[in-house]
C-alpha cells in the first residue's frame, strides 16, 4: 500500500492520451485514499486511478480541468457528497468493478452537471431492479451507461413507469436509503477544522511560496509546506492570522 504524495504524484507518467487530452497515471500503486492532488496544479483532462485500494471517492480540491476518472478495480463504497463543487466539468467516471451497493449512493454523481458517461458494470447497485430505468431518469444529461447509449425511446419508458404506483414506491425506498447515508456534514455537524479549509486559487499559491520562503520556524515551514502540496489553505491563514491574505 502507496501513500498518495505530491512526490508520488510528480513522480508518475504523464502523456497525451489517443484523445488528445493530458492524462496523468496513478495505476496500481495500491493507494488507500485520494489526497494531495492540489500538487496536480489542475493540470489534466484525466486522471488514471485503477486497480488500486480507494474505498471513497473524494478528496479533491478544485480542479475545473478535470473531465475523466478512471476507477475501475478499487473498493470504493462511498461517493463524496459535494463532489460536484471539486470536479464542476466532469464528464466521464468509469467505476467498473467496485462496490457500491444501493441507487442511493449514486445521488452525489448526479449532481455533476456535465456528467455523460458512468459504468457500474460489476458493482453490487447495477444488479439492483429498476438500475437501469432509475439512471436514465436520474442522469437526464447521460449518454452512455455501462458503455450502452441510453436511448430516447428507453428515457422516455423509464420516466412514465416512475409515475405509476410501483415506481413512486421505488423512488420512496431510494429516497429512504439515501436520508439514512447523509453524512455528518449535511446535518450541520461539519468539524470546524473542516469548515475552516478551503482551496487555494493560483494567487494564493503563490502568497503562500512566499510565506514559506519568510518562514522563521521550522513547525511554520512544515505547515505551509503542507499547505502549498494540497492545495488547501486552513482557516487561520484566511484570517490573517499567519498571513495577510486580505492584500488580494
Amino acid at each position: 500500500m502507496v501513500k498518495l504524495t505530491p512526490d508520488l504524484i510528480n513522480q508518475s507518467m504523464q502523456y497525451m492520451n489517443p484523445c488528445r487530452d493530458r492524462e496523468l497515471d496513478l495505476r496500481g500503486y495500491k493507494i488507500p485514499q485520494i489526497e494531495n492532488m492540489g500538487a496536480t496544479l489542475d493540470q489534466f483532462d484525466t486522471i488514471d486511478f485503477s486497480d488500486n485500494d480507494i474505498r471513497k471517492l473524494d478528496g479533491f480540491p478544485r480542479l475545473p480541468r478535470l473531465k475523466c476518472l478512471l476507477l475501475n478495480n478499487n473498493r470504493i463504497v462511498r461517493i463524496g457528497e459535494n463532489i460536484q463543487e471539486s470536479l464542476p466539468n466532469l464528464q466521464s467516471v468509469i467505476l467498473t468493478g467496485n462496490n457500491i451497493q444501493e441507487l442511493s449512493d449514486l445521488e452525489p454523481l448526479a449532481k455533476l452537471p456535465y456528467l455523460e458517461t458512468l459504468s457500474l458494470l460489476t458493482n453490487p447497485v447495477s444488479t439492483k431492479q429498476h438500475y437501469r430505468e432509475y439512471v436514465a431518469v436520474r442522469f437526464p444529461n447521460l449518454r452512455l451507461l455501462d458503455f450502452r447509449k441510453i436511448r430516447q425511446k428507453e428515457r422516455e419508458a423509464a420516466t412514465q413507469f416512475f409515475k405509476t404506483k410501483k415506481g413512486k414506491e421505488v423512488l420512496k425506498e431510494i429516497a429512504r436509503k439515501s436520508k439514512q447515508m447523509l453524512p455528518p456534514e449535511a446535518a450541520g455537524t461539519a468539524s470546524p477544522e473542516k469548515q475552516a479549509v478551503h482551496n487555494a486559487s493560483p494567487e494564493e499559491i503563490q502568497i503562500l511560496r512566499e510565506a514559506l520562503r519568510s518562514a522563521k520556524t521550522l513547525s511554520e515551514v512544515e505547515r505551509l509546506n503542507r499547505m502549498l502540496q494540497s492545495g488547501q489553505i486552513t482557516g487561520d491563514i484566511l484570517n490573517g492570522n499567519d498571513i495577510p491574505f486580505s492584500q488580494s
